[in-house]
């Protein structure tokens, strides 16, 4: 997900730093991964749904359905869509076969600031500053 928006849409386009901010809560998931942390499940859930959501966006967009996303989608940023919707599928069922032993409101906590760190960093990338960089 994080190769597919910076390299496959944020260098092509010269916003590198947008999609950076973007994915910035990716690496959480991503070094808790590599180190097995038993909360790896609960910090990725939460990123998982909300780049699969984003991405249905998109494409009910593209289709014509939706309006809540619009803009102009170059060839390549529609691939990478797939690529991250793929990975989100995938995140989202290797959830269901994660085995945690972290307590349900340590689980409930994590989820909570991880789907809060998501959306502010997207909501950061948009800002003037960062968005055109």
């Amino acid at each position: 997900m994080i190769l597919a928006s910076v390299g496959g849409v944020g260098m092509p386009d010269g916003l590198m730093l947008r999609h950076l901010v973007q994915t910035l809560q990716l690496w959480a998931g991503v070094v808790c991964g590599f180190r097995e942390s038993k909360s790896n499940g609960w910090i990725g859930l939460p990123l998982f749904v909300f780049w699969a959501g984003l991405m249905t966006l998109i494409w009910l967009y593209l289709l014509g359905v939706s309006h809540v996303i619009n803009g102009h989608f170059s060839p390549l940023e529609i691939a990478m869509t797939i690529v991250v919707s793929l990975a989100s599928v995938v995140g989202i069922a290797m959830f269901w076969r994660f085995k945690s032993g972290t307590s349900a409101p340590m689980a409930a906590s994590l989820f909570v600031v991880f789907a809060a760190f998501q959306l502010a960093c997207f909501r950061i990338s948009f800002l003037p500053s960062v968005a055109r960089r």
